[in-house]
């Protein structure tokens, strides 16, 4: 007997032709679906200005309107640059971008850039707010490069487009590491005639000199690795023939290449060659330096040194320090001095900080404390290169961008030293672009913002929160300041002030002639 369902469903021919029907428009559904999903771009938008390149899940671009870029720590400080953004006055105010590795997946960049972030924010809303109606106002954008920088291209052309209207880019801040993508992007900026202040960058070679001008517009806050290492060399007098250097053998990283060039000119009486490692393609790996590291440590011990200088990135850094901690030869002293990646172990889970003060000290140059302008008991505060007055006015605005009123904008910590120098950066971006607009204009021209860095001194020098900002000019600062921080068992303690040349500038602050 035929199966009942059959029977009902196929057997008669009005049932076949309904069946049929029904399987005929089922399948035109889904080839017409199909067709749409396969000619159909796919929507990879996060928000206006912002979307997710193919191959990445990271949302890159450039962003005012209070997106996060899906970074939850950023949440609050985004919003509160928003609501900034929204009181202004279209055609009455420039843009500054702040060009960051947002969604870096590191945790330790993650909480400098959110740091600096919030120093950039309370710099926008102080020249907006505080400076007596100056013009033109300033508008705050974040602008993402994705994790170690890899989509820079997408988010610089995207900046080169807003230098019209409606947004006025002005000028470029952040740019925060010593790499070869930041180079480039920092290159294609300001090729296309964009002010770039950097902030965190102290590789030597991305910077403008005597007789090159490889990026014309660019400006620093912070010291070349020359001038921490000079600064270092000052503040330790150390003894060459008891030195020994230790670098990254890595090419390619213009942060650790400076710093060993510079550390090898310092020690160039020493009678000890240096000792090689090779971080991993990604510095922040743990790759297998810490076997090499380990090493080192005991052929340390077999030479008469006490200092040793540090050239690498923060990750190798701490692998060193822990190494060097359980050397054979603990009844050896050893002084580690290094750049001002050592602010990164300040938070950094991993680094074994019972052998700090256990015969081992470790010491970096800082960009950036928040003691250094502060007096203390035993501690005197240096008469020029800076000012408490300057490191206070930073302070209160932190104090009120965090406040109900104006924030909030998540977690402020300032041992780090980066909302300082991203809080300077701003306030010297703000100050070419008010320098560069002429009188009866509401804006400046892109070009002239960053014609105006070699005016950067003297008593029109930028009263930084770290210290003078007196540029030269190439658009680099004249003997900054360079906090001498330590590792502790605890907090980072800050040491003192340091100077590349041995001692704080004159009240002039006038940058020296140069061959």
């Amino acid at each position: 007997m035929p199966h009942p369902l059959r029977y009902r469903v196929f057997y008669t021919t009005r049932q076949k032709i309904v069946t049929s029907a029904l399987v005929l428009a089922l399948l035109a559904c889904g080839t017409v679906y199909a067709v749409k999903r396969l000619t159909t771009p796919e929507d990879r938008s996060c928000a206006p200005g912002v979307a997710r390149p193919v191959g990445s899940e990271e949302c890159v671009g450039v962003s005012g309107d209070g997106f996060d870029f899906r970074v939850g720590e950023l949440t609050d400080v985004a919003r509160a640059i928003a609501r900034e953004n929204g009181k202004l006055t279209a055609g009455e105010y420039a843009t500054v971008a702040l060009l960051l590795p947002l969604t870096s997946t590191s945790p330790g960049l993650r909480t400098k850039v959110l740091h600096e972030v919030q120093g950039a924010f309370a710099q926008q809303y102080e020249a907006n707010n505080r400076s007596n109606s100056q013009v033109p106002k300033i508008r705050l954008v974040l602008a993402n490069t994705g994790n170690g920088n890899a989509h820079w291209r997408t988010t610089v052309a995207d900046l080169k487009a807003m230098t019209g209207a409606p947004h006025h880019l002005r000028a470029v801040s952040g740019i925060a590491t010593s790499s070869t993508p930041v180079r480039q992007a920092v290159t294609e900026l300001t090729r296309a005639g964009i002010a770039v202040v950097g902030t965190t960058i102290t590789a030597d070679d991305l910077a403008n000199g005597p007789g090159r001008t490889p990026f014309p517009g660019l400006a620093r806050v912070s010291p070349t690795n020359s001038d921490e290492a000079k600064a270092l060399a000052h503040f330790g007098r150390v003894d060459a023939a008891k030195a020994v250097l230790v670098h990254d053998a890595r090419a390619g990283d213009h942060y650790t290449d400076t710093l060993k060039n510079a550390f090898s000119t310092l020690l160039a009486s020493s009678p000890y060659q240096p000792h090689l490692f090779t971080s991993p393609k990604d510095p922040t790996d743990e790759g297998t330096t810490a076997n090499t590291f380990r090493q080192i440590a005991l052929l340390l011990c077999t030479t008469r040194a006490d200092t040793v200088f540090f050239a690498g990135r923060h990750t190798q850094l701490r692998q060193f320090i822990n190494a060097l901690g359980a050397r054979g030869c603990t009844h050896r002293a050893f002084t580690v001095l290094t750049g001002d990646e050592g602010s990164y172990l300040g938070a950094d889970g991993r680094l074994d900080r019972r052998v700090l003060g256990a015969g081992l000290t470790v010491r970096y140059a800082a960009l950036a404390h928040p003691d250094a302008w502060r007096a203390a008991p035993g501690r005197t505060v240096p008469k020029t290169g800076g000012s408490p007055a300057a490191y206070g006015r930073f302070l209160s605005m932190m104090n009120t961008i965090a406040s109900r009123e104006v924030g909030p904008v998540g977690r402020s910590e300032l041992s780090d030293g980066q909302s300082i120098i991203g809080y300077d950066a701003m306030a010297t971006a703000v100050h070419a672009i008010r320098q560069a607009t002429v009188q009866g204009e509401r804006l400046p021209a892109p070009e002239d913002v960053g014609l105006q860095w070699p005016q950067v001194t003297g008593s029109l020098r930028v009263e930084g929160a770290s210290g003078w900002i007196c540029l030269d000019n190439h658009g680099n600062p004249y003997n900054k300041a360079v906090p001498v921080v330590e590792l502790t068992r605890g907090e980072p303690r800050f040491v003192q002030i340091a100077w590349p040349e041995g001692k704080p500038p004159t009240g002039e602050c006038l940058p020296p002639r140069k061959p």
